[in-house]
């Protein structure tokens, strides 16, 4: 078996996630992240989840300022996403980066029209259908946010290429060596960025003329949305945290792996959960909020680490009888409440040990799944959309993504993770004890 998934299932995978697109949008997605922790502060604080500070702040004024700050973070992460990508296209592609970003950047706001209603010269409510040539002078954050991902990501990704493809093959304007290379790297950029331009001024008109929409709308309506549909499932949430762990146990980082292909989905869910908590201060299925988004995947999937793997840390610190168990507990119960567990993973390990896989494999979707059941029921309210730095406890992540019944809720299937484990830990850490006191036996006996 370990045979024919290292020849046969797993290059192929590798051969897929390290071409030039999954790489520039895995790492240019994660170039976003510090404007979405830094603007989830802010949604939260916008939105308090308790009433009477959230009236405080509402009666002086202050929660004005918190959606200023909101919308120019976590409110336009499409904008970050695109340049981001292109960015690490041309970057990777070892040309200048910063005008490909640019590029995309320009691109990504051609193919959007104004689509929400607005206020008039006369205060009243237009839309854009009623004058549309009034509405051509503002840009509309609806496509901005998590609405806009999957449009900014083809975006980021043709631009990245197309750009870096011209400079490579120099069809550029070549100025004298004499000439500043501030002034000749601008110069550089313009033929790429012209075609650029003018091509997705060609898209932008098509969709005008014959769809009678933009081409955001049309990706958004047939692409996006299937795609959120399918992930936001309990199949959808089923698969993927079980691909997590079945990367790891051969060594594959399955977190980033699973992560950079389904990252850019969940966190659209993620995005308009936060724009309907902003809006509502809450999110439920009325108002098109999503169960399966980032933060159910990281909470109750990879907290502690991919596995969940905090029971059997705690097992190994306080139960085991084997040095080597006790010895590789003490060193990962602090890193293991921080979401790292990498010491577990490769010190027990847990990579290529059937006797561990069982739990690893059960752990992620068992609690994933159940809290998708919970949430479905009424019984856990949604996420928020919030997204947290990664390295935040357990508990406190949980509370910060969807108050206090998930905190609770996540204690307890942290403490069911334990017992999960507990049979076959016990299993190991006895043939290890046997292991280690027969050496003992034969090292005395000498």
């Amino acid at each position: 078996m370990q045979k024919f998934i290292n020849t046969k299932i797993l290059p192929p995978i590798m051969k897929f996630v390290n071409t030039k697109a999954i790489v520039a949008l895995k790492d240019g997605m994660v170039l976003s992240l510090p404007f979405i922790m830094v603007g989830s502060v802010f949604l939260l604080l916008a939105s308090f989840p308790i009433p009477a500070v959230a009236n405080w702040m509402n009666a002086t004024g202050l929660t004005t300022f918190w959606n200023q700050a909101y919308n120019a973070s976590f409110g336009i992460v499409a904008i970050f996403a695109v340049v981001g990508i292109a960015y690490t296209w041309a970057k990777n592609e070892k040309i200048d980066a910063l005008p490909a970003g640019m590029t995309a950047f320009v691109g990504f706001l051609i193919i959007m029209n104004p689509t929400s209603a607005v206020m008039n010269g006369t205060k009243t409510v237009i839309s854009a259908k009623q004058a549309p040539n009034l509405l051509t002078g503002y840009i509309d954050r609806t496509w901005l946010g998590g609405q806009g991902m999957i449009a900014a990501i083809i975006v980021g990704l043709l631009s990245g290429w197309i750009y870096s493809w011209f400079v490579k093959h120099k069809i550029t304007i070549k100025l004298p060596e004499q000439v500043p290379p501030a002034v000749a790297n601008s110069f550089i950029a313009l033929i790429p960025s012209a075609v650029l331009t003018a091509g997705w001024l060609l898209v932008y008109i098509f969709f005008e003329k014959v769809a009678h929409t933009t081409m955001t709308q049309w990706i958004y309506q047939t692409i996006q949305t299937p795609l959120q549909g399918v992930t936001d499932s309990f199949g959808g949430i089923l698969l993927l945290t079980l691909l997590v762990p079945f990367f790891w146990f051969f060594g594959v980082h399955g977190s980033t792996l699973v992560g950079g292909i389904a990252g850019p989905i969940l966190s659209a869910n993620a995005l308009e959960n936060a724009a309907i908590f902003k809006k509502y201060g809450y999110v439920d299925a009325a108002h098109g909020g999503h169960i399966v988004i980032q933060g159910l995947f990281d909470q109750f999937s990879t907290v502690t680490g991919a596995g969940m793997t905090i029971g059997l840390v705690f097992f190994m610190c306080f139960m085991a009888k084997s040095t080597q168990l006790k010895s590789i507990g003490k060193l990962a119960l602090v890193p293991g409440l921080f979401n790292i567990n990498e010491p577990v993973l490769f010190g027990l390990p847990i990579v290529m040990n059937p006797i561990l896989a069982i739990p690893f494999f059960i752990v992620p979707p068992l609690s994933a799944g159940s809290t998708y059941l919970l949430i479905k029921a009424g019984i856990l309210p949604y996420l928020n959309g919030v997204q947290v730095p990664w390295t935040t406890p357990p508990i406190i992540s949980g509370f910060l993504i969807g108050g206090w019944k998930v905190a609770i809720w996540q204690a307890i299937i942290l403490v069911i993770s334990f017992f999960v484990y507990l049979p076959f830990a016990k299993s190991y850490d006895k043939m290890l004890y046997e292991k280690e006191q027969a050496q003992l036996a034969a090292e005395s006996s000498k």
